[in-house]
């Protein structure tokens, strides 16, 4: 038997509310999702009747109406992750929802903003079963998307454990950008009480309209339901598991400070503006035989030599400091293995394991052997980012030296020349 989904009308002694009633996890509470988005939770004590309004069948996929009212086209792609599930009260599990165009039903605000032109679902995943290839299916798809004329933007729902590395995929891959790519997310279920969906959807749709022709993740600002932020999608990093605003910029500042009713104040001005002339490339290519590996004390030469005799073609290490790893005793003196991947071929390229601040390899004399040994310093990049762009560049270039400079040159705002104390845990 199909589920269906009631919607009522919550009389109190005090107020009265109308939506969707959703099954409670706690017998003594009615959980509603209000016709906002929103969802509450109400006392039954304080309950005085409940009139049903209507029945429908969640699992229908409502079609994709013209508004009534004029408003401009979008689309969507939906990936998977907790903002395309909701919990089933009856194991505590979080499922994933029937079909993709739920998201709508959950958030029925997004109508107001946007006319949605298209639901695309390649994929429902969990962000932690994210794959390299999956990136170029994603940048494929949003490419084409971006092309059409009567898309003024895209919104794509993500997980959250890894929508950080997908951002800054889709910012390499997405060459000569036209429109808005807005990621969001949800690290509440849709139908908990505390959701983030809601105004993650409604942000991200004002950002999707907007003249910012970036790739961006839009999500909440603050554990309230105040406002968002739209932060650049290779600065930016989950730094929490589980608060609402996770997702914080690192080594920059937000691109800009997105309310509930539209209203978008622009932080950080030097963006790429819309320009809906131009047409979108997906360099949609990966090497996958790369790893990201995060040096720690005690850490043994061999690791670099695993992935040599492997035939990785480069690594990312998450170095301390300014750019150091092991370099006086044995085992724990990496500069002989990295030396013999080098000569091997392999790109070998050094990141902040402090997220904050650059490296610099000319402060003390381990760090300028390490550059003598033909380490690239990444400065200030974001080790997932590193980690991604490796990936793209050695996809696309075999000439040695070619990649060299492409890993030093700032291709998506992955580097900011230049760091200021507000930039520090923004």
């Amino acid at each position: 038997m199909k589920e269906q989904a009631r919607h009522v009308k919550v009389i109190t002694r005090d107020k009265e509310y109308e939506g969707i009633l959703i099954e409670s996890y706690d017998p003594n509470i009615i959980l509603l999702k209000l016709d906002g988005g929103y969802n509450i939770g109400i006392e039954k004590k304080k309950v005085h009747k409940i009139q049903e309004i209507s029945k429908e069948k969640i699992e229908e996929i409502p079609e994709l109406k013209k508004s009534s009212k004029k408003l401009p086209g979008i689309s969507i792609i939906s990936t998977g992750g907790t903002i395309a599930s909701r919990i089933d009260y009856k194991t505590g599990a979080v499922k994933w929802l029937m079909k993709p165009e739920q998201i709508l039903a959950l958030s029925p605000g997004l109508l107001e903003i946007a006319q949605i032109n298209e639901i695309k679902s390649p994929f429902i995943i969990a962000s932690e079963n994210m794959h390299p290839s999956k990136w170029c299916e994603i940048a494929k798809i949003a490419a084409e998307l971006l092309n059409k004329e009567e898309n003024k933007g895209i919104i794509i729902t993500h997980g959250t454990d890894t929508l950080h590395y997908t951002a800054a995929a889709l910012s390499f891959m997405l060459k000569n950008l036209n429109k808005p790519v807005v990621m969001t997310y949800a690290q509440r279920s849709s139908d908990r009480g505390s959701s983030d969906m809601a105004l993650n959807i409604k942000c991200s749709a004002f950002m999707a309209l907007s003249d910012i022709a970036e790739v961006m993740l839009v999500g909440h600002a603050t554990i309230e339901d105040d406002f968002c932020y739209a932060l650049s999608g290779t600065k930016v990093r989950k730094m929490h598991s589980s608060r609402r605003d996770a997702f914080r910029p690192i080594n920059t500042l937000p691109i800009a400070k997105i309310k509930e009713n539209g209203n978008i104040e622009i932080i950080k001005d030097n963006f790429n503006k819309r320009d809906e002339k131009k047409k979108v490339i997906a360099d949609a290519k990966f090497e996958e035989r790369i790893a990201l590996v995060k040096y720690y004390p005690g850490a043994d030469s061999k690791i670099i030599d695993f992935y040599r005799d492997r035939g990785y073609k480069g690594l990312i290490i998450e170095a301390t400091g300014l750019g150091h790893v092991g370099t006086e005793e044995s085992n724990h003196n990496w500069i002989p293995s990295i030396k013999k991947a080098i000569d091997s071929g392999m790109i070998i390229c050094f990141a902040p394991q402090t997220l904050y601040g650059r490296l610099n390899p000319n402060v003390y004399a381990p760090g300028r052997k390490l550059l003598e040994a033909g380490v690239i310093f990444l400065e200030d990049i974001l080790p997932e980012t590193a980690y991604v762009k490796l990936g793209y560049i050695l996809a696309i270039e075999k000439n040695r030296e070619k990649i060299i400079k492409l890993m030093q040159t700032n291709i998506a705002n992955e580097f900011n020349p230049r760091l200021n104390e507000k930039d520090f845990m923004f």
